[in-house]
């Protein structure tokens, strides 16, 4: 490869918007495998994977079975990516998470792509700022059990003044289940009793071709709450 294509050298002559997605990868990798380049392992890496937020969402197991990526190479790229949703979520220290648009904002990227049902937290000061996002419980790939005293034992730890309840359906479909709209009944009767406001109940799905569809469901929108 000429020295002025090399993503090292492109990065510093042009920019790092000048690198294409696999170009970024190669960074990471620092080399590639025996007849393949740091280059090529990214393309590959795009390739068998569709798109860098679905390659975001791998294991350090399963980014280790691809030719070519070591555990030293999944874990330094589990990180970088991890990195960068942290990196996303620190304007929300500075911005209240008071809307499901916010909630989508923050989660949504991330969990419309996951083949399993996540239960996740929320976990707000009393100016509705962010202190904390919770993964509380993973499921299959329709269910996921949630209890009570799993998610309060961890608003409690955190001495959060209120909290959004988050969940994917990897259906695509963000109708609540009637599992849904029991179990959100009874955090928001316990939250009564406990003093801590249950801001909302947000259950993300996937963009659909309707012009009127929402990405997720709102209990708090929909008079649920």
């Amino acid at each position: 490869m000429p020295e002025a294509e090399r993503p090292r050298e492109k990065l510093t002559n042009r920019g790092p918007g000048s690198l294409s997605d696999a170009e970024i990868l190669a960074l990471f990798f620092g080399t590639g495998r025996k007849g393949v380049s740091a280059v090529d392992l990214g393309r590959d890496l795009i390739r068998r994977f569709g798109s860098l937020q679905t390659i975001s969402r791998q294991s350090v197991t399963e980014l280790s079975q691809i030719p070519g990526i070591g555990p030293a190479k999944a874990t330094q790229l589990v990180a970088v990516f991890e990195f960068g949703r942290r990196l996303a979520r620190e304007r929300y220290q500075e911005l209240p998470v008071d809307s499901p648009e916010a909630v989508y904002d923050l989660l949504g990227g991330e969990l419309r792509l996951l083949s399993q049902e996540v239960v996740r937290l929320v976990l707000l000061d009393n100016r509705a700022n962010l202190l904390h996002v919770a993964e509380v419980t993973r499921g299959t790939l329709n269910e996921c059990i949630a209890h009570p005293r799993e998610i309060f034992r961890t608003v409690i730890a955190w001495s959060a003044a209120s909290f959004i309840l988050v969940h994917n359906h990897p259906s695509g479909n963000p109708s609540p289940s009637q599992a849904d709209i029991s179990l959100t009944r009874q955090l928001r009767d316990a939250a009564g009793l406990l003093k801590i406001e249950m801001h909302d109940h947000v259950i993300v799905g996937s963009p659909s071709d309707r012009v009127d569809s929402q990405p997720y469901f709102s209990f708090r929108e929909s008079g649920l709450i």
